[in-house]
């Protein structure tokens, strides 16, 4: 098996394309020390695989986040990978979720958002875009998001664990039909005879050969996906500076300490009254 990949190909009589997602210690890094309920960690894992695919089709440097907003018991999602395929994610969820369906999770009878922020380091502001979701799974509400955006039918198959978060991707191309009025249909069947184990398991090849054994199927190279969530102390401390001095001295007299969450990389900083006074008096400290 091929870790942490992203993998495209092209059924090629059919022009019908797809990619296979592969995550596995990225995936694993992303849960460490979270201890998320695992029907809350299965839909994490099926948001960044398919977000790993999404990253993998940018034409130019970028990072997007997708945030899945609910009104359900999870509370939010967030997935957030550049084009060179690095990924960070969290959820936040309410009560207890140890047996809830993935429908009821994402309250998906009540409303929600899935929000896309794309930032491109030559605009000022990030473009973004807010669409309601629809679909009782990842897997519907992102075909929904691919449908509208792509204006190409698509699908996807996901599965998650502990160990591994997967994806199969296919989409019809504009002469698809062309080709053969029933090859969108017939692949969508074979596609979806796939087995979550199967998914996890096989590479991406032996995957697509079991499936469309009957296709010409053209595999291009994998990309690498990697977990990539840095400890950035100095952006936090320009953070603190932002809040001002008076601010800052509050926290400090009130706490003896301003503690910072990095609540998407899992991580806390502590800042002291020495630290916090060289902030604002860099001589201090010398």
């Amino acid at each position: 098996m091929t870790d942490n990949t992203v993998h495209r190909f092209l059924l090629e009589a059919l022009d019908i394309r797809g990619a296979v997602v592969h995550l596995g210690e990225c995936w694993r890094q992303m849960q460490a020390g979270r201890h998320y309920a695992p029907p809350v960690a299965t839909l994490l894992g099926e948001m960044a695989a398919v977000t790993a695919l999404i990253a993998a089709q940018a034409k130019q440097e970028s990072r997007l986040t997708f945030q899945l907003r609910s009104d359900g018991p999870i509370k939010l999602l967030v997935i957030d990978c550049t084009a060179e395929l690095q990924m960070r994610g969290m959820a936040r969820a309410a009560g207890d979720v140890t047996t809830a369906s993935a429908s009821e999770l994402l309250g998906a009878k009540a409303g929600g958002q899935l929000v896309l922020t794309l930032d491109l380091p030559l605009t000022r502001e990030p473009y973004q875009s807010i669409v309601p979701l629809v679909g009782d799974s990842i897997a519907a509400i992102f075909e929904h998001y691919l449908e509208q955006s792509e204006q190409q039918p698509s699908r996807l198959l996901l599965a998650a664990s502990p160990n591994a978060a997967t994806c199969l991707f296919l989409q019809k191309l504009p002469q698809a039909d062309g080709r053969d009025a029933d090859g969108w249909n017939r692949i969508c069947q074979l596609a979806a005879s796939v087995k979550p184990d199967e998914l996890q398991s096989l590479d991406a090849a032996t995957l697509l050969t079991r499936l469309f054994h009957e296709e010409i199927v053209r595999l291009f190279a994998p990309r690498t996906v990697v977990y990539h969530c840095p400890e950035d102390r100095e952006k936090v401390r320009s953070v603190i500076q932002s809040l001002g001095r008076e601010e800052a001295e509050r926290i400090l007299a009130e706490h003896g300490e301003i503690v910072v969450q990095d609540e998407i990389c899992n991580r806390e900083y502590r800042f002291e009254a020495a630290e916090i006074a060289g902030l604002f008096n860099p001589g201090f400290l010398h």
